[in-house]
């Protein structure tokens, strides 16, 4: 076996009432992706969809034939973004309900709690363009307790049980977003062991989502610290994360690499000064110079699963701030791949995992889909490294 690779699925292509009531009747992720300019000569955007066109996932046809794709092209599954917000609130919830439900696509799935506030700067591109409601939270993560921990459990319990769960060491993987801002983090993740082991499960496989290069840290109190990123090693950064209880790390090395090609100090002070003055020019990265530093030499670690990134363009949400990713072709992708491929080399065929950021972020141009411009391209880069 040369990977296991999940791939990220965001469910935000179908109209809910909140977002309606911010945004607009009908908003969806595609809002904003169809709405996207050029913000510079050779500029790829607007990003128009191919095979599928602009979907709505409440259509089963549509994931469906999602899934038939990536099957295609070598991915194992998704991981759909989970949302609850404490106090059973959870949103965007039904795609995957009714996957679960009907038992169909019949392709492996898990799922990442998207464990962040959803705020009015989350799509508005920078612009004050939007009505402010309860102090620019649409819906704002809470963590109630034990019961609404226990409730959480309870919900998902019947995703955790069902034959397309994707599972590492006999256990249902489970991904959080955040595991920073999280408070009494351990003592979730051993609630979550025992739920599991009265409900006849080997437990759960608890993965941390975190950046391999970082400017934070939990302390023992469970605050959050100031440091200076490391760019020799990401060691620190992931035996804090296997301190809190988790079982392993997925590393995201966006950071890091952009730190190491344009200098660490010039990229944070570039990302600052882009945020805060909206109309200056964005930053424009060569994707196959940037990504060369993807990986950290813990990336090898058993129980470290590294990302694959594709393209990177967040202009249709975020406009200037985040920077876009030039060159970000299928072929520069395959060998992106390669490259990953060599770090997981020497893990056990189970710890294999390439978590591939994203199957269908529109809205953040990292995304495999068919477009008008690549085609199948992003799918067959998969196809030809992974099978």
């Amino acid at each position: 076996m040369k990977a296991r690779v999940i791939a990220y699925y965001l469910p935000q292509f179908h109209p809910i009432p909140e977002n309606d009531a911010v945004w607009g009747k009908g908003f969806t992720e595609w809002t904003n992706v169809a709405q996207a300019r050029p913000l510079f000569r050779g500029h790829y955007q607007p990003r128009i969809p191919a095979d599928l066109g602009f979907y709505d996932l409440r259509m089963a046809e549509v994931r469906e034939q999602q899934a038939e794709m990536a099957r295609e092209a070598g991915i194992e599954g998704f991981c759909y973004w989970h949302y609850w917000f404490g106090n059973g609130k959870q949103l965007l919830e039904r795609p995957f309900n009714e996957v679960l439900q009907s038992g169909k696509p019949d392709f492996p799935f898990c799922l990442a709690w998207a464990n962040h506030d959803w705020t009015t700067k989350t799509w508005n591109r920078g612009k004050d363009i939007v009505r402010k409601i309860d102090n620019h939270y649409i819906a704002k993560q809470d963590y109630p307790g034990d019961e609404d921990h226990i409730a959480h459990f309870n919900q998902l319990l019947p995703a955790f049980r069902d034959h397309r769960y994707i599972k590492v060491d006999g256990k249902p993987l489970f991904l959080i977003f955040d595991p920073y801002h999280f408070p009494d983090i351990t003592h979730f993740i051993e609630l979550w062991r025992q739920l599991a082991e009265q409900n006849d499960l080997p437990g759960i496989y608890f993965v941390a989502i975190c950046n391999s290069t970082t400017t934070v840290t939990r302390k023992d109190d469970g605050g959050i610290e100031r440091v200076l990123p490391n760019l020799e090693s990401s060691a620190d950064v992931y035996q804090n994360m296997l301190r809190l209880g988790f079982d392993g790390v997925n590393s995201f090395g966006k950071a890091r690499a952009e730190m190491i090609s344009q200098g660490k100090y010039y990229r944070l002070i570039r990302q600052k000064i882009n945020k805060t003055f909206p109309f200056l020019p964005t930053s424009r990265l060569n994707y196959p110079k940037v990504i060369k530093h993807f990986y950290a030499p813990e990336d090898s670690w058993e129980n470290v699963f590294p990302t694959l990134l594709p393209q990177w363009d967040r202009s249709p949400r975020a406009n200037v701030a985040d920077g876009i990713y030039v060159n970000a072709t299928p072929e520069n992708f395959r060998k992106h791949i390669e490259q990953a491929l060599e770090v997981i080399a020497g893990k056990a065929d189970e710890h294999k995992i390439l978590f591939l950021r994203s199957w269908n972020e529109w809205g953040e141009g990292n995304y495999v889909e068919p477009d008008l411009k690549y085609g199948h391209g992003f799918l067959d880069a998969l196809k030809d490294t992974i099978l």
